[in-house]
């Protein structure tokens, strides 16, 4: 009797604590940060040693070393995670595709990562290697990869991991619309979001996971539709939209964590300029009762991590000779931040639109589509390397020329203004062409007028039934970033000219010291 006695006080007792014992884990992220394993600029570009060594630059692998470490050290349960798109952005992933990204990320010791669509940018081929190189999951729960061989049995829709004695699900999320932003193959069927999620939800409940992370590659406002519909997730760590959150920034774009309902949704930018930490307290059953913090800048207070710099030094040595090779001048600043480029003519948009048009013009071709998507910096004042062309246009793009009617160039240009409210990368910048558009018409119900092309030394009126040549990168012309119009075999098209790189350089040392502008060519009621 005296032992049953005994039993049912210790039992209630560790009831009792258990319920008392709120559970602390602070979660560090990243996203977006497109091979920048060296320091940026302000601009997003490169940065100078000298620059560095003044503590003008940001970011850099070294520095997410010394930050991370302190980050740990300040909690008693962390993880590490990533919100997808460690490729493509600089000429160590045009180099080495996704072993550097792997051999840092695993030096940092995350805990697990998502596939961004910038993963698939080499197909399924070149994600399996990274897979296969990292010490941790890569989450994808939106999609049925059952049919594609290199990724069925190794790519998981979510797992669990286990920290301070708690299990924590961790589930993924990707563009639904990656087939139109890279290169998945035709054995990857990209899913609604909402459904993903819930369903991982729900088994990773029935296995008595009460804490669960959703790691969002899909922009900040498809983060916000799945927080409200669906139930049971705690946080999304987000990226994609390279959204900037914060309590303490007038630049930011919401708040740091955003809540919706319960759900704490956070993202730090990208290019690693920041490190996000948010603290997150749950109570016994899961439940979220607190979620603060602030993304860390990773400016020059920061000190780098001097193995780290060695190493990435290394690697670095087969690049030198191609990216410090002075190519131009700039007359100031040419504009390519994203947050301009994607909702509005802007000097980077020009400048490679009309380095298109200039290259083809003895071939008959008077208008250029370049889209916004794939300009990834700004260039700054002065000496312009060819590292800095690459920053901006990274992606090894060929010119592509065709002929389409001016209905089709219409559909076009309502496709590049049919997203703008989400800030997407099909915004079109254009040589050859003016036009007006008006966010209060619905998309692609019109919103698109004055469509104007350039005839003689003047522009007249585009003519929906005559044929025009036009100049691209491939990757539009065969349909990405919504470009369908542009496909098919029918359009007397040549997709494999010059690398577009190679073009805006040539270009800017044709009209060296360059003077970036903006004229007016697309015009905003």
């Amino acid at each position: 009797m005296m032992s049953r006695i005994l039993t049912s006080v210790a039992a209630l007792g560790l009831s009792a604590g258990a319920v008392l014992a709120d559970y602390n884990l602070t979660i560090l992220h990243t996203n977006d940060f497109h091979s920048r394993f060296e320091p940026v600029s302000k601009y997003d570009s490169g940065c100078s040693e000298g620059d560095n060594a003044e503590g003008k630059c940001f970011g850099g692998t070294a520095r997410l070393v010394t930050a991370i470490a302190d980050a740990r050290a300040r909690s008693n349960n962390s993880i590490l995670v990533d919100g997808g798109d460690q490729f493509q952005g600089s000429l160590f992933y045009t180099y080495y595709k996704g072993k550097v990204a792997a051999e840092m990320m695993n030096k940092l010791g995350y805990d697990a990562m998502t596939v961004g669509n910038h993963e698939f940018d080499d197909g399924p081929e070149v994600l399996r290697g990274f897979m296969d190189a990292v010490d941790f999951p890569i989450v994808m729960s939106n999609a049925d990869y059952s049919g594609e061989e290199l990724l069925a049995g190794k790519l998981k829709k979510s797992v669990i991991i286990e920290r301070g004695g708690e299990k924590i699900g961790l589930i993924g999320l990707t563009p639904e619309d990656t087939v139109d932003l890279a290169s998945p193959g035709p054995n990857v069927k990209f899913s609604d979001p909402v459904a993903a999620v819930q369903g991982e939800v729900d088994a990773l409940t029935a296995q008595g996971v009460n804490k669960i992370i959703v790691l969002s590659h899909s922009g900040y406002i498809v983060d916000q539709q799945v927080a409200a519909q669906t139930t049971g997730v705690d946080v999304i760590v987000g990226g994609h939209s390279n959204s900037y959150l914060s309590n303490t920034s007038d630049r930011a774009v919401g708040p740091y964590p955003t809540m919706v309902g319960d759900t704490a949704i956070v993202q730090a930018y990208a290019y690693g300029k920041f490190l996000g930490e948010l603290n997150v307290t749950f109570d016994d059953d899961g439940n979220v009762i607190s979620a603060t913090g602030e993304p860390i800048s990773m400016d020059g207070t920061v000190a780098e991590d001097g193995n780290t710099v060695a190493r990435i030094t290394e690697l670095a040595g087969p690049l030198d000779e191609i990216r410090n090779k002075v190519v131009a001048s700039a007359g100031g600043m040419i504009e390519g931040d994203r947050a301009v480029c994607r909702v509005q003519e802007c000097a980077i948009g020009n400048l490679v639109a009309d380095a298109m048009l200039d290259r083809v013009a003895d071939q008959g071709v008077t208008i250029a589509f370049a889209n916004s998507g794939g300009l990834r910096a700004s260039i700054e004042e002065g000496d312009v390397t060819m590292g800095q062309v690459l920053s901006v246009l990274p992606f090894q793009n060929t010119l592509s020329t065709f002929q389409i009617d001016g209905a089709g160039l219409i559909a076009a240009l309502e496709n590049g203004v049919s997203q703008v409210e989400e800030v997407k990368g099909r915004f079109p910048q254009v040589a050859g062409m003016t036009f007006t558009w008006d966010m209060s018409v619905a998309p692609n119900e019109g919103r698109v007028s004055d469509v104007m092309v350039a005839s003689g030394d003047g522009f007249v009126p585009i003519d929906p039934n005559a044929t025009y040549m036009v100049v691209t990168n491939n990757f539009v012309r065969n349909g990405g970033d919504g470009y369908k119009m542009f496909k098919g075999d029918d359009k007397m098209a040549y997709d494999f000219g010059p690398d577009l790189a190679d073009v805006t350089a040539e270009y800017l040392a044709a009209n060296v010291p360059y003077q970036p502008y903006t004229d007016g060519r697309i015009k905003q009621k």
